[in-house]
């Protein structure tokens, strides 16, 4: 493929729709809380699970406050057990004193996500530590698919499955070579709407669990990294905390004009994700109270991830009573607060739009969120040069600003800088234009931040680009922080 072919690469429905949510949830919880491990051996005592605090409604409304818009549930991790009542397990809630028995957490936090209207994912280990079919064959993979079906039968809409590619040894001390044709399909036909994360052919894990990101995260990359994580080797491969802090760039650059040249073969569209944890472990240790992330933190990540063009996966793992401890809720408490001001559109309002060609309605600036509609700003064939200029009736402090392409066109934007008009000591607009900042791609969303600059007028220019730009966001703001 051609750059000009490769200009015309978008996404499906279902990848867009979920680029869209930006920021959400994951909770690791279960058996394993219990226990204080990160990875469980299987036939754990199901006596001692027994939350008797757990609100999963408490759990969706802290996460929704965060500034999350959908919920990911582990309800199933490797050690096998499963936090709803499964036909095809005994390894289940529905063994254990929690709710007499008569407990079912996916069904709870489902309800709880739709009441907060927050997307509903779940996760499935393929790797399961109890079940004695693990290890033969296609005996396992009608195992998992029975689960799977359930999940994705008894529980309403859900936008996400999300799986990994930890490949362990059974209870049988066997290895299963797991039939992913088998479950995307099963995926597919029940829940057609639904992405498949990771080890899937939807959303592709950005490479780390450090919350790390790449200068210039493409979304249109060479197909092969469909594959890349279907095995375990770049899964964690230790019980402990160091991995969620570790930093592995592998392909730093993956969708360059340097990379398409290098690469001939097929190229789709397969936008990372950024996955990390609250805390240095995926499942809840009090000793590790004192090492939670702050909202300061978590903010610069989602700057740098939903910033640049990922979404961001926030785990964040409840206690074993079945509480968010209270680091972890004070901490989101003040990444909600920071991802409001961001949001906020108060500067936005009375700004005139101006462009060197094509249309742009006062949409491309009304709100913080893209997307969410069908408009956006293309300049004309001829113009070499486009550029979109804000102006207000009266100068403002300015130093964040988002950029959001009008993405079913495709990812086009490379390059692109920022002015500024200064102005006098009487608040008018004086002088040449200035730069103030410039950037790469921008894809989804583009956050840029930079020394507060005073102004009533800016421009960005588009400096390199396939085929044609477009914007459906343009957003200022001033955060001083």
């Amino acid at each position: 493929m051609d750059l000009h072919d490769i200009a015309k690469v978008a996404p499906s429905a279902r990848q867009l729709a979920w680029q869209r949510l930006e920021f959400y949830g994951f909770i690791h919880f279960g058996m394993n809380t219990m226990t204080g491990r990160e990875w469980g051996e299987g036939h754990e005592d199901l006596s001692i699970f027994d939350p008797r605090s757990l609100d999963a409604e408490e759990w969706v409304a802290i996460l929704a406050g965060s500034g999350m818009r959908a919920v990911i549930l582990t309800c199933k991790h490797h050690d096998g057990f499963c936090l709803w009542p499964s036909e095809y397990s005994k390894h289940t809630v529905a063994c254990t004193p929690w709710r007499d028995g008569k407990g079912d957490l996916v069904r709870e936090v489902s309800e709880a996500c739709r009441k907060y209207g927050l997307k509903f994912g779940v996760y499935l280990s393929p790797w399961d530590r109890t079940e004695s079919s693990y290890g033969e064959g296609a005996a396992y993979d009608n195992f998992y698919v029975r689960q799977l079906t359930e999940l994705l039968t008894n529980y309403g809409e859900v936008g996400c499955v999300w799986l990994d590619g930890a490949n362990g040894e059974g209870a049988s001390g066997k290895k299963q070579f797991y039939n992913w044709e088998l479950y995307y399909e099963t995926v597919r036909r029940l829940q057609p709407d639904c992405v498949i994360s990771v080890c899937g052919p939807d959303i592709r894990w950005v490479g780390n669990e450090a919350g790390q990101t790449r200068n210039q995260e493409w979304s249109v990359v060479p197909a092969p990294l469909r594959d890349a994580e279907k095995t375990a080797e770049k899964s964690q491969q230790a019980d402990d905390g160091e991995f969620s802090r570790s930093f592995d760039s592998m392909e730093e650059d993956l969708g360059s004009r340097q990379a398409i040249e290098s690469y001939d073969g097929e190229w789709v569209w397969y936008p990372a994700e950024v996955n990390t944890s609250i805390r240095p472990g995926w499942f809840y240790h009090q000793e590790e109270d004192e090492r939670v992330r702050s909202g300061e933190e978590l903010f610069g990540i989602y700057l740098n991830a939903v910033g640049g063009n990922a979404t961001f996966l926030l785990n964040v793992p409840p206690d074993a009573q079945g509480r968010i401890a209270k680091p972890d809720r004070l901490a989101l408490e003040d990444l909600g607060q920071r991802i409001s001001q961001l949001r906020d559109p108060s500067l936005m309002q009375g700004v005139s739009v101006r462009t060197s060609s094509g249309q742009a309605g006062v949409e491309l600036v009304s709100s913080a969120h893209s997307g969410e509609n069908d408009s956006f700003w293309q300049p004309e064939k001829r113009d070499v040069d486009p550029w979109v200029e804000l102006t207000w009736e009266q100068s403002q402090w300015i130093d964040t600003l988002s950029l959001g392409e009008y993405l079913p066109a495709g990812q086009r934007i490379e390059a692109f800088e920022v002015l500024a008009r200064p102005v006098d000591a009487h608040q008018e607009t004086v002088g040449e234009w200035k730069q103030i900042t410039e950037g790469g791609i921008v894809g989804h969303l583009k956050i840029l931040r930079f020394e507060p600059v005073q102004t009533a007028q800016i421009r960005v220019v588009m400096k390199q680009y396939r085929e044609f730009p477009t914007l459906s966001r343009l957003f200022v703001n001033f955060l001083h922080s």
